[in-house]
């Protein structure tokens, strides 16, 4: 685990940056596939957990969460739209497209469904980060904005790389892995107006510390 900004860490994994979570004070963000649960586990172990949330209900997303929360007897987080869900995860692949890549990814990787705590919306704070609705990708898809010091976690709204070639570089959401694209494009459009953050972290693809660009990415969607 390497901290990217004060009180905010990136987990490791393999391939590096493919697939990622976060902890952000003492609040895990996301939990990745259900094959990652050990993994995580240990890298959480000996640190202060309060809570696990996830930006959205998707398997590459909730796949641990289950195991996390009942490991280490923390509530869970999920945005309002998305927490039906995050606790019943057959509305995962119904909700996703009908595609044989979206379907394979619901088959192989979502994790067990588990009672949603508290239902995040817009505005809600979580670890010093405020919630900021950005539907599209799912339909409950929230980012989490620290104002203070420009840190930014985006979940799938963007990614820094593609998430099946691996090949670098700003990217929206795969429409295939998307059910609504024209959404989650206005969605990112709308991060623009946030300024330029000092730190994006992606659930896909390495962080970026280059403020201007992401906002000018945004802006020209």
């Amino acid at each position: 685990m390497r901290e990217l900004a004060p009180r905010v860490w990136q987990l490791g994994g393999f391939p590096p940056n493919l697939i990622n979570a976060y902890l952000a004070g003492d609040v895990l963000i996301d939990a990745k596939t259900r094959h990652d649960a050990g993994r995580i586990v240990k890298a959480l172990r000996g640190r202060p957990l309060q809570a696990h949330a996830i930006t959205h209900a998707h398997p590459d997303h909730q796949g641990a969460s289950k195991h996390v929360c009942e490991t280490f007897g923390v509530p869970f987080w999920a945005p309002e739209r998305d927490a039906d869900a995050a606790e019943d995860p057959r509305l995962i692949g119904e909700r996703q497209p009908s595609n044989p890549i979206a379907q394979l990814f619901v088959t192989t990787m979502t994790g067990p469904g588990h009672p949603v705590d508290r239902r995040l919306q817009a505005g809600d704070d979580v670890a010093g980060f405020s919630v900021i609705d950005a539907p599209g990708h799912s339909r409950g898809h929230v980012v989490l904005w620290r104002a203070g010091d420009g840190v930014l976690i985006v979940g799938d709204v963007l990614a820094s790389m593609n998430p099946l070639t691996m090949w670098p570089g700003l990217t929206l959401p795969l429409d295939l892995l998307t059910p609504d694209p024209a959404q989650a494009r206005a969605s990112a459009r709308r991060l623009a107006e946030l300024g330029e953050p000092s730190l994006v972290l992606f659930g896909h693809g390495p962080p970026l510390r280059d403020g201007p660009r992401f906002r000018a990415f945004c802006a020209a969607l």
